[in-house]
C-alpha cells in the first residue's frame, strides 16, 4: 500500500516536468543534476547511435529476415546467406560527441556503470570500459554450440578466404548477393567445434540473460543517480532499471527525442539531441 502511495506522490510531483520535456532544453537543470550525484548509472539507446548515422534498428522489418531477425540463421538458406553478406558489409561509423563525452565522464570517475542497448560497439571504441552491451554487439559472432566468440574483423577474413569473389565494398549499390553468387556463397563454421555461427546480439524475441540483469541491478544500487539517454525503454524490459532507481529514491534524468516508459518516474526529462547536451556538461 505504501509503495502505491509513494509512486502516486512521485508522479504528482513530476507532473510539471511534462512541460519542460516539450520546451527548449535547460542545460543548467541537467548540470545541477550532474553536480548533485557522485556516481551515475547510464543507460543509452538508439538515439545515441542515430547521431552517428546508424539507422534505428526498431525500424527494420522482420517479415523477410534481416540483420535483427531470427530468420538470420533459422529460415531459408537464401535469407541466411543474404543476411550474412549484409552483416559482412556493415559500414563503419564514426564516434559522435556523445560517445566521447561519456568516455570522459568515466575517466573522471563519474560513471558507476554504463549499459547500452546499442549493437555498434562505439562506446568501447570511444574508450569506455565500464560498459555492458546489453543486447550484444555486431562486432562479434558467437558459436551456437560451444559459445566461442569471434571478432567480426577476424571472421571477415575467413569469409573472404572461402568466398574470394565477394566484395566488402559498402558503396556497392548492387544487391548484396546475386542469385548466382548466392548458390556459391559459403558461411564459415566455428573453428573450435564446427558449429553454426550467429552475430553476437539479441534478436527480436530473445531475452537478456538473468546474470546480465542481476549485474546491472547491482550497479543501479551502487549508483546515486540514473541517466536515460536516447531510448524509449520499450524493449528488453529496460524500464526496470528506472523502476528500481525510483523505488530506491534515486534521481532519474531522461534526455530523449520522444516519450519513454519511465517519464512518470523522472526527476528531469527533456527532448533534445544528445550531441547538444552531453558535451556541454562538466563533471
Amino acid at each position: 500500500m505504501f509503495q502505491h502511495v509513494k509512486r502516486w506522490l512521485h508522479q504528482k510531483r513530476n507532473a510539471n516536468n511534462c512541460v519542460s520535456f516539450c520546451q527548449p532544453l535547460d542545460l543548467n537543470e541537467v548540470q545541477n543534476f550532474i553536480d548533485k550525484t557522485k556516481k551515475l548509472f547510464i543507460l543509452t539507446g538508439a538515439g545515441l547511435s542515430t547521431e552517428s548515422g546508424i539507422p534505428d534498428w526498431h525500424n527494420y522489418s522482420t517479415d523477410v529476415g534481416g540483420l535483427y531477425s531470427q530468420s538470420f540463421f533459422q529460415n531459408s538458406d537464401e535469407i541466411s546467406r543474404q543476411s550474412w553478406a549484409e552483416w559482412m558489409r556493415l559500414p563503419s561509423h564514426e564516434l559522435n560527441d556523445g560517445h566521447k563525452a561519456l568516455s570522459r565522464w568515466e575517466k573522471r570517475g563519474k560513471i558507476e556503470w554504463l549499459a547500452t542497448q546499442n549493437f555498434d560497439g562505439l562506446h568501447l571504441l570511444a574508450g569506455s570500459e565500464r560498459v555492458t552491451e546489453v543486447n550484444g554487439s555486431l562486432q562479434r559472432a558467437k558459436c551456437m554450440s560451444c559459445k566461442d566468440v569471434t571478432e567480426r574483423i577476424d571472421l571477415q577474413k575467413r569469409f573472404i578466404k572461402v568466398n574470394p569473389n565477394f566484395s566488402l565494398d559498402t558503396e556497392d549499390e548492387n544487391p548484396v548477393l546475386s542469385k548466382d553468387d548466392m548458390k556459391k556463397f559459403t558461411i564459415p563454421k566455428c573453428e573450435k567445434c564446427e558449429g553454426s555461427l550467429k552475430p553476437d546480439i539479441l534478436f527480436k524475441g530473445d531475452k537478456v540473460e538473468t546474470s546480465v540483469k542481476t549485474s546491472l541491478m547491482e550497479h543501479v544500487n551502487n549508483a546515486d543517480g540514473i541517466m536515460i539517454l536516447g531510448t524509449s525503454l520499450k524493449y528488453f524490459s529496460s524500464s526496470q532499471y528506472a523502476e528500481v532507481a525510483f523505488e530506491c529514491n534515486k534521481p532519474i534524468a531522461i534526455v530523449n527525442n520522444g516519450p519513454t516508459k519511465a517519464d512518470h518516474l523522472a526527476t528531469l526529462k527533456f527532448k533534445a539531441n544528445l550531441g547538444d547536451v552531453l558535451p556541454k556538461l562538466t563533471v
